[in-house]
């Protein structure tokens, strides 16, 4: 090999050496970024105290890297904190709490709670299957109310955490087991509470039972998007994609015919405030003390057509909600009264929060013209709600 020949070839492997670093090094770079990917969402737990029968309660702490942070803890899968930026950058909690376990233990309006086995109103506590009576407890007579006395909001919950990626999951279990505040069925029940980097909190509900049986989960946060809750939540702008009500009578449960909302105070399909309408004369306003009713969505793509947002103007912040269930409650706090204690000193007077609950209608079980909400042995109920913050300057 003559002299040039040999520079040549020296000058190639010297080439592919450096390649070869080069690509060492980009891959190093690569798994490095992927590690802090991996790493962007957080999930922390702690200890949050002891129940009244001696159960260990923990609390977990989701956080990302945009300044949103939920805290939830294993005593009703409550979400006790949602920390959200406003349009300045600055994040502030946006739902309704309390600083202790002892009160979470109390009678509540169901702060943060999850709800089950049904959601909603039953009239009178009772429903048949296949032929046989059932009883529920009545806890808002003459009805029964969001799964009864001792429901899903006052259970402890199985959790396990996982990471993946831009988002981190808290997985909640729980068997329900048959006759428990009179359903049939022993029901063993998932509800995964996911937060992303984009900041969407996303809550997926899955449930099996032995037996046929009801069900209608759903999760119970107040929120004021404000981050002030010494102020109402009347000033919030609310869009409801929904064509039809589910009007009720005299104790909340549904007269079991829809109502088209054109030319009422139920109306939302364009931004509306909520206080716009809200004290009109109004037999279904009279009955709720204010809104406190189901619509019937236009969910024309089931999990991905928002089917509402709120809007607090001040803070610039804007949630929307996607959903593939077919109702969703707004409440617009009217039994906030004022004896509830905030976390900082004074109360939750009235309307100083807001639900908006995804789910089947009220009184699903007694109504045959309404979505079934009877789940069978072998079948798989699941359904996903994802509740999405950003801001509007």
């Amino acid at each position: 090999m003559n002299v040039l020949k040999r520079c040549v070839f020296g000058i190639s492997l010297l080439s592919l050496a450096a390649i070869s670093v080069q690509c060492k090094n980009d891959k190093k770079m690569e798994t490095n970024a992927t590690q802090e990917v991996k790493d962007s969402v957080t999930i922390v737990k702690s200890a949050y105290g002891t129940t009244l029968k001696g159960e260990k309660i923990d609390s977990y702490k989701l956080k990302n890297q945009n300044g949103m942070e939920v805290d939830i803890i294993t005593f009703g899968g409550i979400i006790t904190d949602l920390k959200v930026p406003n349009k300045e950058g600055v994040s502030e909690n946006v739902v309704t709490g309390f600083t202790s376990l002892e009160q979470y233990q109390k009678e509540n309006p169901f702060f943060g709670a999850l709800i089950g086995r049904f959601g909603n109103r039953i009239a009178k506590g009772k429903f048949s299957l296949d032929g046989k009576n059932y009883q529920l407890a009545i806890n808002n007579a003459p009805n029964a109310l969001h799964g009864g006395p001792e429901g899903f909001h006052r259970v402890v919950w199985t959790a396990t955490e996982t990471k993946s990626g831009e988002k981190a999951s808290l997985k909640l279990s729980y068997l329900a087991k048959d006759g428990e505040e009179g359903y049939p069925g022993n029901l063993q029940v998932f509800v995964t509470y996911t937060l992303t980097n984009d900041n969407q909190l996303e809550v997926l509900y899955e449930a099996t039972t032995d037996k046929k049986t009801i069900v209608n989960l759903t999760q119970h946060t107040y929120f004021n998007l404000s981050g002030d809750f010494s102020k109402t939540i009347l000033d919030h702008e609310i869009t409801l994609n929904a064509d039809k009500l589910v009007p009720v009578d005299a104790t909340l449960i549904p007269t079991g015919k829809l109502e088209d909302v054109t030319n009422t105070p139920f109306d939302f399909r364009k931004p509306k405030l909520v206080g716009k309408d809200i004290g009109v004369k109004n037999e279904q306003l009279e009955r709720g003390k204010g809104y406190d009713h189901c619509w019937v969505l236009n969910n024309t793509e089931k999990g991905k057509t928002i089917v509402a947002s709120a809007y607090e103007p001040a803070s610039g912040r804007l949630l929307e909600i996607t959903t593939d269930e077919p109702g969703i409650q707004f409440y617009s706090g009217n039994f906030l009264d004022g004896t509830l204690p905030m976390r900082n000193g004074g109360t939750y007077a009235h309307r100083t929060g807001f639900c908006l609950e995804t789910q089947h209608y009220p009184d699903s079980p007694n109504q045959k013209d309404f979505p079934t909400t009877v789940l069978n042995p072998g079948e798989n109920y699941k359904t996903k709600t994802t509740f999405k913050f950003s801001v509007k300057k």
